[in-house]
Parts: structure tokens; sequence; C-alpha cells
């Protein structure tokens, strides 16, 4: 009995000898599990805004609305920009007539006056002369005194210096404004022509219009709703610029090299198709950390992987999933 009891025992510990020698086995040949990784697709979306804050007067498009570059896509009614146009246009030509006025100089009428002025002085000058040259023979003669002499040739003097006071008058008006007038009149004109400009660029900001081709995806206001300067009025996506995001462990990183080439399934359109690995980053830690096994020394972090479409895939949709198998 005991020696029956010897030999069963013998036969339970190979036995269990051997099924542990052969799981070890097939533990070590085990052919590995695919990993498959699931992201989604994304596309480069555009916000299509005004320069100008306003009441929005007319929304050109609705959702799923196919935009070409050039459409107009929202209106903007801005009373006050309008006003300050006409502002500034009256500015320019305020400063467009001094101008011209400094470039032509005095009127004829101005110059005449002065001339005339001039003449008059003239004609002072010569019977003032006439005047000084008779008493001073009397002078000589001893007829009129000394200070009655003196008194005639201040006189003529005087009328000497208001003659040459009108001529160089007459000579500036004929001349015109200095040089230096009529450039700061043409720089004048060149500020105040530079602020229409100004304001006929935010006239033109009134109205927005598509600089891509691409899809409306959302429409955030709508007529009469107020705008603020910079506020997307109009979201749209261009899916002809679209991507598959995975979000990637590190311990899975190695099957994505930058350039490399992908099969991608895409379940929504039942196809697979070749993306090429085009952008890798680290995500944000604050959620991208993950735990390893117990007894391992350190964390996991996630990386951000982009891939893009070797060719353009129709009826490719933002949101739609992409699986990877590892």
């Amino acid at each position: 009995m005991k020696q029956k009891i010897g030999i069963f025992t013998v036969v339970v510990l190979m036995s269990a000898f051997f099924i542990w020698v052969a799981y070890d086995f097939y533990k070590a040949y085990e052919v590995p599990k695919k990993v498959v990784l699931q992201g989604e697709i994304d596309a480069q979306s555009y916000a299509i805004s005004s320069k100008l804050p306003g009441r929005i007067a007319e929304v050109f498009v609705k959702k799923g609305d196919m935009l070409k570059v050039g459409d107009v896509v929202f209106s903007i009614n801005s009373p006050e920009i309008t006003a300050k146009l006409m502002q500034a246009e009256a500015a320019k030509d305020a400063a467009a007539a001094k101008k011209t006025q400094a470039e032509r100089g005095a009127r004829k009428e101005k110059i005449k006056a002065a001339y005339e002025q001039y003449q008059k002085a003239q004609a002072a000058e010569d019977l003032m002369k006439k005047t000084y040259d008779r008493v001073e023979a009397l002078y000589v003669q001893g007829v009129v005194s000394e200070q009655k002499r003196d008194e005639v040739a201040t006189k003529y003097k005087a009328a000497k210096h208001t003659t040459n006071a009108a001529k160089e008058l007459y000579i500036m008006a004929k001349k015109g404004a200095r040089v230096e007038v009529k450039k700061a009149a043409a720089a004048q004109e060149r500020v105040y022509a530079a602020k229409v400009d100004e304001v006929d660029a935010y006239v033109k900001e009134t109205k927005a219009y598509a600089f891509h081709d691409a899809e409306v995806s959302e429409v955030l206001l709508h007529s009469g709703e107020l705008s603020p300067s910079g506020f997307p009025v109009v979201m749209s996506l261009d899916m002809n610029d679209a991507w598959a995001r995975f979000a990637v462990r590190e311990d899975y990183l190695h099957y994505f090299k930058k350039g490399s080439q992908m099969q991608l399934r895409i379940p929504a359109l039942g196809k697979s198709y070749t993306f090429k690995v085009s952008y890798i980053a680290p995500m944000g830690d604050f959620a991208t950390w993950r735990a390893t096994e117990s007894g391992k020394a350190f964390d996991m972090k996630s990386f951000e992987v982009e891939l893009r479409p070797l060719q353009k895939i129709e009826g490719l949709r933002v949101g739609m999933s992409v699986l990877v198998e590892l």
C-alpha cells in the first residue's frame, strides 16, 4: 500500500513538472497579440472674422456650404466707419486746397495791389527828393534854417525806406510762398491722403471674404448680433488638409517613425488607406501619464502622433474613428 502511494506521488510530481515546462515553452513561443490603437480624423479649421466691431448686417452662408476663395461670407454695418471716412476725405480736400494755394502763390489782385503800393511809395520818394534838393539849395543860400533842412532830409530817407519795403513786398507777392511752406503743404496733403486710405481699408473690412477653399462647419453669429473685433463669425474646415491623430503610449512609439507609412482602417468608410507619419510630439503632462505594472520603475507618457493620407479620401469627415494594428 505504501509503495502504491509513493508511485502515485511521483507520478503527480512528474506530471506537474511537465505541465509547468510545457506552459513555459508555450509562453516563450506564444505569438504576441496584435495591439489596436484608435485615433480620429482631424482637419485644418479657419476662423473667418472681421477687424471691425459692429453689428452683423447679413450672413451669406450656412453650415455645409462650400466656400471658394473670394466668396463673400458676411457683412458688418458700421456707421462710425462711414462717418470717419467722410471726415478723412474732408480733411484731405482741405489739405489739397492749401497745397494748391501754396503752389500758385498770391492772387493776381494781391500782386497788383502790392505793385501799386510800390509805385505809390516810389512817387512819394521822387517828390521828397525834389523837395530835399530845393530845400538844400535854399539852405546853401542861407534862406532856410538847418533845422528845416534836416527835417526834409529825414522825410526823404523815410520815403526811400518805404519804397524799399514796398518793393520787397511786391517781389515776395510775385514769388509766392516759400519752398518750405510748399513742402509742408504737400506733406500735409499726403498725411490726410494716408488717413483716407486707412479708413477706406477699414470700410473694405465691413465685408468678410473666404481666404481658403473650405466647408462651413459653424455659424457663430447671425444678422443683427454684435460682433467684437476679431471674433470668429463663421468657422470652416478644409478637408483637403486632413490627418489622423493618435495618442500613443511611449512603449508603442517605436512603431511610429517619422516619414514611415502605415495602413489605417476607417470603419465609417469600410476601407484601409495608406497614411504617412508627419508629426510626433509629447502631449501635456496633466493627462498623459499612466502607471505601469507594479514593480516597474517608471510611468508611461503619451505622445501625439499625426499621420496624413497619401491620397485624397472621398467621404472623409472630421471625427471619424481610425484604427491601426501594431
